[in-house]
């Protein structure tokens, strides 16, 4: 929701991994903020494909999370160039989305914080930014 916090029980889960969540306020993705980015990480491919539908010129910088990850994992990925490179290479044979906890018990966020975590954390320590 626009303008809104983060959810308070993923808040918690993202502090008892280390990150910060006071910060946070939900904006709408914009052609003008896809434009604008260096990276783009969805958690479906369903919003992947609308972002590329609404910013088809960010195919290269688009990814679902856990394909950037997996990208990242088999091949020597370390631009985000890298990683729209091995795309043809390595298609998935299955959907790549991570599950919404919303509306799930706080086990179920604590799960999915901790994939977030696992996918995020080796991905971003292997690439460089600022390299196009």
């Amino acid at each position: 929701m626009v303008g809104h916090p983060i959810e308070p029980t993923a808040a918690r889960v993202l502090a008892g991994l280390g990150g910060d969540p006071t910060e946070f306020q939900a904006r709408r993705m914009t052609t003008a903020l896809a434009s604008d980015a260096d990276l783009i990480l969805t958690m479906t491919e369903s919003q992947r494909d609308k972002v590329l539908a609404m910013a088809p010129a960010r195919l290269k910088r688009t990814f679902t999370l856990r394909e950037a990850a997996r990208l990242g994992s088999l091949a020597d990925a370390g631009t985000v160039d890298d990683l729209a490179a091995a795309r043809p290479r390595f298609r998935a044979t299955e959907p790549e989305d991570v599950l919404d906890p919303m509306g799930k018990e706080e086990k179920v966020f604590h799960e999915i914080g901790l994939q977030i975590a696992d996918l995020v954390g080796p991905l971003l320590s292997r690439l460089r930014f600022g390299e196009r």
